[in-house]
């Protein structure tokens, strides 16, 4: 246990950037944003253009998944 202060310190620094951090992103709105941003993309990838879009970038989808349940 020879360098005991030096992993507290250590830990001390880390947590202080740490904390920075999440300082800097809430008073940037940083989180409000990604909720916005996460959201819009929940509500397009439910939506019946995605749907398509995705059958038509993988035409053996279903292929694949009648092969893997028999």
């Amino acid at each position: 246990m020879k360098f005991v202060d030096w992993y507290l310190k250590i830990a001390a620094v880390s947590a202080t950037i740490g904390a920075s951090m999440e300082f800097f992103m809430i008073k940037t709105g940083f989180y409000d944003k990604v909720t916005v941003l996460e959201s819009e993309k929940r509500a397009w990838e439910s939506s019946d253009e995605a749907q398509t879009a995705r059958e038509a970038l993988n035409p053996w989808r279903k292929r694949e998944a009648e092969t893997k349940n028999s």
